[in-house]
């Protein structure tokens, strides 16, 4: 597997995009995934990191997108974040990238007033719709499980139950190991995902709350994870994925310090091509 890093980790650094590539270049990156939405940038920041990435030989690999809306009650939210995730695809197809990194969000209201099925059937709709024009363009999507209560994809079960209900070979499952530690999934459910799963995040935590910290800041027990990853036989990306540094001006020993970290467990684990 490829060891990449998601960009955003540069957003508290108060420096342009292209620094930020750069720096994950010389780190020692072998790719890297791109959180930018295409209805946020402008033209010439979009085609900047293309060419930088390019210049650099710097894969992109994915694109995050948080696209709550694709479930929401209202016909015109959802056409909306239809819309939207469009145009993220459009950009992973121009990127060369493999796939869109999703995440669907969460039961409004607590499960109560909207039955939780009908927000579940919404998103299965959405995400089959969308599926279909990623298949053309020759893009998978990611699912992303979010460790929190009342988010709809949480558990291996509720990811299982997805990609199923789905039933779309374009639509298959990220597998983020400091979220399954925060929602208490063991390292042994993740045989469930064999052939279901394309694209890995790797972070640590402090048990009780999202932190994305450094691997090795935290109290995550990473080798039972990797090793079930290695069982996988996936052929895909490790990116780490990181939140604010306690010490912005030193971004980058902290970006550093989780290369390092993850690369000595990938090596320890078999994973790192």
């Amino acid at each position: 597997m490829k060891l990449g890093l998601i960009n955003s980790a540069w957003a508290q650094a108060g420096r342009d995009t292209a620094w930020g590539i750069q720096k994950t270049k010389e780190i020692g990156f072998d790719c890297i995934d791109i959180f930018a939405d295409p209805f946020d940038i402008d033209i010439r920041e979009r085609l900047l990191i293309k060419r930088e990435c390019d210049r650099l030989e710097l894969p992109i690999v994915s694109i995050c997108c948080v696209a709550v809306g694709l479930i929401d009650f209202n016909p015109s939210v959802r056409r909306f974040h239809l819309e939207r995730c469009i145009a993220y695809l459009d950009m992973c197809y121009e990127y060369e990238a493999e796939n869109l990194l999703l995440v669907l969000g969460e039961y409004i209201w607590n499960k109560e007033v909207i039955p939780p099925d009908e927000q579940w059937n919404l998103g299965v709709e959405t995400c089959r719709e969308l599926a279909d024009y990623a298949d053309s363009l020759g893009l998978k999507i990611a699912m992303e499980l979010e460790p929190f209560p009342l988010s709809l994809l949480n558990s291996v079960d509720t990811m299982e139950r997805f990609i199923r209900d789905v039933d779309h070979p374009a639509l298959r499952a990220n597998i983020d190991i400091s979220h399954l530690q925060l929602a208490d999934v063991k390292a042994s459910e993740l045989s469930r995902l064999k052939g279901k799963a394309i694209h890995v995040h790797i972070s640590d935590c402090d048990g009780k709350v999202h932190g994305d910290l450094p691997p090795g800041r935290g109290v995550v027990d990473f080798g039972p994870y990797l090793d079930e990853l290695q069982k996988l036989e996936m052929d895909g990306t490790v990116s780490i994925e990181l939140e604010y540094s306690p010490d912005p001006d030193n971004i980058e020993a902290w970006v550093r310090e989780a290369y390092e970290s993850t690369a000595k467990l990938m090596q320890q684990h078999g994973l790192r091509n």
